[in-house]
C-alpha cells in the first residue's frame, strides 16, 4: 500500500488535545482536513506526523512546542495605554483583534484590560504548548 509522502495531496481526520486532555481542534463532524504534505501548509510537526502513513493507518502523536507554534514570547506582549485605543473599540480579555497599518495586519488577543492600559497578546494562542493529536489518514490524492 503507497505511503503519503511529500508532494501527495491527503484528506486526513484529526484531533488536537493539550496536555490536560482538553481538545482544542477536531475534524469530527466534518470533511477531513485536506492540504499537500510538505508545502507548508499546516504546522511542521503535523506535516512529519503524516509522512509516512498508509491509507486507513491511524496513529497519535505529540508535537513539541518548537514544531508546533514554537515558544511563547514575550516581545510579543504589547501594553498601550487605553487612550489610544480607538473609542468605538470596548476591548475585553480573550477577544481577537487585528492591529496594524496597511498590509501589515496582524492578529492579537486582548489580554488584560484596566482603566490605564490594554495588554495585547501577539503570541498563538497555542504558543509553548506540545499538541497531541490522534490522526487517521482518509485518502492520498
Amino acid at each position: 500500500m503507497p505511503q503519503a509522502k511529500a508532494g501527495d495531496t491527503v484528506r486526513i481526520h484529526y484531533t488536537g488535545t493539550l496536555h490536560d486532555g482538553s481538545v482544542f481542534d477536531s475534524s469530527q463532524g466534518r470533511e477531513p482536513l485536506e492540504f499537500t504534505l510538505g508545502a507548508g501548509q499546516v504546522i511542521p510537526g503535523f506535516d512529519s506526523a503524516v509522512s509516512g502513513m498508509e491509507v486507513g493507518a491511524s496513529r497519535t502523536v505529540t508535537i513539541p512546542a518548537v514544531e508546533a507554534y514554537g515558544p511563547r514570547r514575550d516581545d510579543m506582549v504589547l501594553a498601550i495605554p487605553r487612550d489610544q485605543v480607538p473609542p468605538n473599540i470596548n476591548p475585553e480579555i480573550g477577544e481577537q483583534l487585528q492591529v496594524g497599518q496597511g498590509q501589515e495586519q496582524f492578529l492579537v488577543t486582548v489580554a488584560e484590560v484596566n482603566e490605564r492600559e490594554v495588554v495585547l497578546d501577539g503570541n498563538h494562542p497555542l504558543a509553548g504548548e506540545d499538541l497531541t493529536f490522534q490522526l487517521q489518514l482518509v485518502e492520498i490524492r
